[in-house]
């Protein structure tokens, strides 16, 4: 039955709550999808009611304070190191969901052997993947996800593939390995492609829950300080550029190792 409230006398549906997140003012630069990701996550814990049976992990980088929002139980790891933290809870504690939140500096760089193992093992995971293309806590250098050509503090004349290679997709990566389950690239640059990141974040959930293997949810994201850009201009370039690079979409929803 649908929860109802009642004012001046008058009963409504409940479809919507504002989520449960700690009242911390957030960190996370003006116009940046992080505050939005996190959000997204809360409502969908406060709505299984699964605040004391799920648990996150902190990265390095610009969600290193996601502690500080979360409204569940949450730990810290070092750097590059939450998959391989996640991966201890989780098999200590199978009933809980685990997930992890990091960018593509700690996940795809520092800590690309701790994510692409536990993906391959069937970690009963939820790793969560914001690329946006560039360091963004550190100064805004190149990361390994950044775009042929894009300029940042440490590529000042664009990433040339000759030198530093090709941006990896690590959705695509992770999609071949048995112990994966579910992988999809989604983003929140507008109200439409939200939801359907909260829907994906919803199935992740439910696959940490019952043990059916790694759930990988790349969110292309955006940076409006590390790409030097106000928040309107960042979300063109975002929909111009990473989009096209990192089309979304669901890649696989089926597999793991059981």
């Amino acid at each position: 039955m649908a929860e109802t409230i009642t004012k001046n006398g008058q009963e409504f549906d409940v479809v919507w709550k504002k989520p449960n997140l700690q009242k911390n003012d957030m960190h996370y630069c003006p116009g940046c999808a992080h505050g939005t990701l996190e959000k997204l996550l809360q409502e969908v814990i406060d709505e299984k009611g699964i605040q004391h049976q799920i648990i996150g992990v902190s990265p390095v980088g610009c969600a290193v304070f996601a502690y500080d929002y979360m409204n569940c139980d949450m730990q810290e790891a070092a750097h590059g190191r939450a998959c391989a933290l996640a991966t201890g809870i989780k098999r200590v504690m199978p009933e809980h969901a685990v997930f992890t939140i990091q960018g593509d500096g700690d996940l795809a760089s520092i800590g690309l052997a701790e994510t692409l193992h536990a993906c391959n093992r069937g970690e009963s995971i939820i790793i969560l993947f914001y690329n946006n293309a560039i360091y963004g806590m550190t100064g805004g250098q190149m990361a390994p996800t950044t775009l042929p050509g894009q300029i940042t503090s440490s590529s000042p004349d664009g990433r040339d593939p000759k030198l530093s290679g090709m941006p990896l997709k690590v959705a695509n990566i992770v999609k071949e390995f048995d112990g994966t389950c579910y992988v999809t690239r989604q983003a929140a640059n507008n109200a439409v492609n939200a939801r359907k990141l909260k829907k994906a974040i919803e199935k992740a959930v439910d696959n940490s829950l019952n043990n059916r293997g790694t759930s990988f949810i790349e969110l292309v994201g955006n940076c409006p300080s590390g790409w030097k850009l106000t928040p309107v201009e960042s979300y063109k370039w975002w929909e111009e550029n990473m989009l096209k690079y990192y089309p979304l979409g669901d890649l696989k929803t089926e597999g793991g190792i059981k």
